[in-house]
């Protein structure tokens, strides 16, 4: 199968979106969103991005955003099975890649269980995407040999996260959707044995007109002194001071 040949009648796409910047979309992606009946698409995807899609296409919004309204993922699948088997072709346009932190599992497992015909193409996912934006590289072979992505959900009270074993295995330590628990986390961190000075940095809707960053250390997030905006990719870990500026922020 080609990746980026035509989708056909009752096919669903699982495609990644990237950071935002159509520019970083994959040859695909750029592809399917132009040529399909109705695009499922998620809060993330960028409105640069959405103006790719075919003027005849159908617009769904199927977004989650924490602390806001947001569509049910038994709802999505549903729509995504009822489309399909209307036989129209589906592109589910999700921020970032579909399989990291974006529950295209959930959707995968549905389509196959039904018998619905689907392929899925990868995006870059922002945790990789925003750090090397801001010039900082997520491994560097002097400070790290492994490395951590999780999601600031983690931090609430039933959390599935050792974070003792995750600050004595991960030097680095990249955050999802991490800005609403950040307090939360750092003391999480510090209380497991990270130093409040590890420095830390907070990279909000990078590739986009509305781009911030924000820098310090774990102890300026416990005292107040730091905080960011969602969405944003939180970077823990002696890389950030590795960081090369190479761009400008508007």
């Amino acid at each position: 199968m080609k990746l980026d040949a035509p989708l056909h009648s009752g096919e669903v796409a699982l495609v990644g979106a990237g950071p935002g910047d159509p520019s970083l979309l994959t040859l695909a992606a750029a592809k399917l969103i132009a040529n399909c009946d109705v695009i499922v698409h998620d809060a993330l995807v960028s409105d640069a991005i959405m103006a790719l899609a075919c003027n005849s296409a159908e617009r769904i919004f199927a977004g989650k955003r924490g602390g806001k309204p947001s569509a049910n993922q038994q709802d999505i699948c549903e729509t995504l099975l009822r489309l399909a088997q209307a036989g129209k072709r589906v592109v589910r346009l999700k921020g970032g890649d579909p399989f990291v932190f974006g529950r295209g599992g959930e959707e995968v497992r549905a389509l196959a269980t039904a018998g619905i015909r689907f392929r899925i193409i990868p995006g870059i996912t922002s945790g990789v995407a925003a750090p090397a934006m801001a010039g900082i590289p997520v491994t560097d072979r002097q400070i790290n040999a492994s490395l951590a992505f999780i999601t600031g959900h983690e931090a609430q009270e039933k959390s599935r996260l050792d974070w003792r074993a995750l600050v004595a295995a991960f030097p680095v330590l990249v955050i999802y959707m991490g800005t609403h628990n950040l307090p939360q986390i750092a003391k999480n961190l510090i209380a497991a044995g990270m130093d409040a000075t590890t420095p830390i940095a907070i990279l909000h809707a990078v590739t986009l007109p509305q781009e911030q960053h924000a820098y310090g250390t774990l102890g300026d997030v416990t005292a107040g002194r730091l905080s960011g905006s969602s969405p944003a990719i939180v970077i823990i870990g002696e890389v950030v001071n590795q960081r090369h500026e190479w761009r400008a922020i508007v």
